[in-house]
C-alpha cells in the first residue's frame, strides 16, 4: 500500500503582500483615529485653560471695582490723583484705589491698595503699589493677567439716576462717558468715583465681552 505524503503548503508572495497591505492600512486608520482623539483632547484642554483665564480676569476686575474707595493719592510727581481714573483719554484704561487689601501679617501698611490696569502689545496687565502715596522711587508689582487681547475699554456712568434702558432691558449708553478724569479747570479738586463702570474686552475668536459693575457709594 502506497504511503501518501502530505506536503505543507505555505503562503505565496502575493498573499504575504496583501496581508502586509491590509495591516498597514489598519495601522494608518488606527493612527489617524488616535491622532484625532489626542488633538481633540488637547484642544479641549486648551479651551478649558483659556476659559479659566478669562473667568479669573473678570473675577479680578469685579473684586477691584466692587471695592473702590474714594481715596485720592499722591502720585510719583507729587500731584493729587483721583480715587479712580480711566478711559480713552487717561494714561491708563483704569487706575483706582480699592479696599480689602488683606493684611494677614500685620505689616505697617494700609488695607487700601492702588491698582492699575492696562493693555500692552495684546497682553492685559494689572499692577499695584505697596503704598498709596508714592514717590518717584516707588516700584509697582506687575502681573500678567490675560494674553491675546484685542481691545480693553471702559465707560463710566456718573449717576445711577442717568442709567436708562429700552423695553428689552438693553442699556442706553448715551449718558456714559468715554473717560473719567479730573477737571483741569478746577485745580486741586478731584472727582469722586463714578456710579458704575462698564468694561469691554474683545478676544480673538470669541468677540466682545461686556460686564457692568455698580460701584460702592462714596
Amino acid at each position: 500500500m502506497a504511503c501518501l505524503s502530505s506536503v505543507a503548503r505555505g503562503f505565496t508572495l502575493v498573499e504575504v503582500l496583501i496581508a502586509m497591505a491590509i495591516t498597514a492600512l489598519i495601522s494608518v486608520i488606527a493612527y489617524n483615529g488616535l491622532s484625532v482623539a489626542l488633538s481633540g483632547a488637547e484642544s479641549l484642554r486648551d479651551a478649558g485653560s483659556r476659559a479659566q483665564e478669562i473667568n479669573q480676569t473678570w473675577a479680578l476686575l469685579a473684586r477691584d471695582l466692587r471695592q473702590v474707595a474714594n481715596r485720592p493719592v499722591v502720585d510719583e510727581f507729587g500731584q493729587i490723583a483721583p480715587a479712580l481714573t480711566g478711559g480713552e483719554l487717561a494714561s491708563d484704561p483704569l487706575t483706582l484705589t480699592r479696599a480689602g487689601w488683606h493684611n494677614s501679617t500685620a505689616a505697617p501698611r494700609s488695607t487700601l491698595q492702588r491698582v492699575r490696569w492696562w493693555l500692552e502689545d495684546g497682553d492685559l496687565w494689572r499692577s499695584y503699589f505697596p503704598v498709596l502715596d508714592r514717590t518717584a522711587g516707588t516700584e509697582p508689582i506687575e502681573t500678567l493677567v490675560l494674553t491675546e487681547v484685542d481691545r480693553f475699554e471702559l465707560h463710566f456712568l456718573a449717576s445711577v439716576s442717568e442709567l436708562e434702558s429700552d423695553r428689552n432691558d438693553v442699556i442706553d449708553r448715551r449718558n456714559w462717558r468715554d473717560s473719567w478724569l479730573a477737571d483741569l479747570s478746577q485745580p486741586g479738586k478731584t472727582p469722586a468715583p463714578p456710579a458704575a463702570v462698564e468694561v469691554s474686552i474683545e478676544l480673538p475668536g470669541l468677540g466682545e465681552m461686556r460686564r457692568t459693575y455698580v460701584l460702592p457709594s462714596p
